[in-house]
């Protein structure tokens, strides 16, 4: 979009917060960028020039604006609706792979050579991944700065930095302050907890909460997430760590309470619970394109801003799927609820009941399938499963291929269609992924006057593309009967 100079400087014109994280403003005369919503006079037309991401304009030399603060814009929705080479390089860069594993590691999972993702992203976002992994290192150090009292060397490490010179290097350049004139404007009335994180997660308006945190929470594994005091909590298994994260729906942002066993995981933590909650979606894209179908158009004018409720971990979803197979929510949530006491690693929540991390693929690969009570088709389904996931023959996580996972998925014995579909639209993340056998899904159909067929819904739903995923949360919210058993 950062192309359509027109359309741009509309959007700065208007102050439209629609566009914050789809483009940045850079001003050539004061060598400042902003978010399109920058609150300030907008500059001239002629002195705007605009950039695809916040690393491509600090790589130009424009530092971030102190009144709007760019870098804490919602991501661009681009990465969470697009299987392609940049779009899956993105999302592992935000999930810290380069921080961890580096340029090599990042192409390594992606399959392809470091000289073809470099090409790629500097063509479509004007930086490549070490300046996109800089970026994202500048705006945890200034979380960090301003949420903790942590000494500044402690701050550096946990952020990414190699080095305190890079650190203080960096956050100069960035913000056109030093890390210590940082900490000095943050809020007098800041309260400090030790060993907690309170930040604020942004989201393009209108957000509704109550499909997203509802469903959570019906869903919830005793030990492993609850519902506490209006705010979605649950641990989190993170690269140097654990977690856990606590989530309250606001008016105009998701309030996020994360504490960490190792403060290395903080851009980890918060990138995960961004996509599970689905934050960085356009909801005024998607509602518009639901709208043209004049079945859909009152539901969503109903209650605008219908997110789909996603995972923190893949394969964790994966395995909940397969033992929420033909059977009630309230069964698969039993089913899950044993595996977690038997299996998962013991946490410490001193402010509530979280007890356990969901129990990793490799463990899970040892259980005797004889132990679970469930039909004997289905503990082969899940021994398959978790054995696969554990020495890597199948792949779930941010980088993943869609087609091609949907495609692994298929040929495990016990995977149908709507196991495969829920996995792709709730783990993956495909926004165009589409449940027509589910029960739920055909008795609003029917109830609405849809095709309550599978094949012949799947042809009306063609005119919701690319956002069927969202087609479905508006779907299920207009039966208000349980689902006592889901298909396979």
């Amino acid at each position: 979009m950062h192309t359509d100079t027109e359309r741009c400087v509309r959007a700065v014109q208007s102050k439209d917060a629609r566009f914050d994280g789809w483009f940045f403003t850079a001003v050539t005369t004061t060598r400042i960028y902003c978010r399109p919503s920058c609150p300030v006079v907008p500059p001239k037309p002629e002195n705007m020039t605009f950039y695809p991401s916040a690393a491509a304009c600090q790589q130009a030399g424009f530092r971030a604006c102190k009144r709007c603060r760019p870098d804490t814009s919602p991501g661009s929705p681009e990465w969470n609706q697009r299987a392609d080479l940049v779009a899956r390089a993105m999302r592992l860069i935000a999930d810290g792979t380069v921080d961890r594993e580096g340029v090599p590691g990042l192409a390594a999972r992606l399959g392809y050579s470091t000289r073809q993702i470099e090409r790629q992203l500097l063509a479509e976002l004007g930086a490549g991944p070490l300046a996109l992994a800089r970026a994202q290192r500048a705006q945890t150090a200034r979380l960090l700065i301003e949420t903790t009292a942590l000494p500044m060397a402690e701050i550096a490490f946990a952020a990414g930095f190699s080095s305190i010179r890079t650190f203080n290097d960096t956050v100069r350049e960035v913000f056109a302050l030093s890390p210590s004139e940082l900490r000095n404007r943050r809020p007098k009335t800041t309260v400090l907890t030790p060993g907690t994180l309170t930040l604020r997660l942004p989201f393009r308006a209108p957000l509704n909460p109550d499909n997203l945190f509802g469903h959570l929470a019906a869903t919830a594994v005793p030990g492993v997430e609850e519902w506490r005091d209006g705010a979605y909590r649950r641990t989190l298994r993170l690269p140097y760590g654990h977690g856990i994260a606590s989530l309250t729906p606001k008016s105009d942002h998701i309030a996020c309470r994360l504490t960490l066993s190792d403060l290395r995981d903080l851009p980890v933590a918060i990138s995960r619970c961004r996509r599970m909650l689905d934050l960085d979606a356009d909801p005024v894209a998607v509602d518009d394109q639901l709208r043209t179908d004049p079945v859909l158009a009152p539901l969503v004018d109903k209650a605008p801003g219908r997110r789909v409720p996603r995972t923190v971990d893949e394969a964790e979803f994966a395995v909940r799927a397969v033992l929420g197979q033909q059977v009630s929510t309230a069964a698969a949530r039993t089913h899950a609820a044993r595996l977690v006491t038997a299996h998962g690693e013991p946490v410490d929540d001193p402010e509530g009941g979280l007890t356990h991390l969901f129990p990793s693929a490799e463990s899970l690969a040892a259980v005797n399938p004889e132990s679970l009570a469930m039909p004997h088709t289905r503990r082969t389904t899940f021994a398959t499963l978790v054995s696969q996931l554990a020495d890597g023959t199948v792949h779930l996580g941010v980088e993943s291929d869609w087609a091609e996972t949907r495609t692994q998925l298929l040929n495990l014995p016990g995977f149908g269609p709507w196991t495969v579909d829920v996995i792709a639209m709730r783990a993956l993340g495909d926004p165009d992924a589409f449940l027509p056998t589910d029960l739920g899904i055909r008795r609003a159909a029917q109830e609405l006057g849809l095709p309550s067929t599978p094949a012949a819904l799947t042809a009306r739903a063609a005119a919701w593309r690319p956002w069927r995923a969202y087609a479905v949360q508006y779907l299920w919210a207009t039966d208000s009967r349980p689902i006592n058993f889901l298909p396979v």
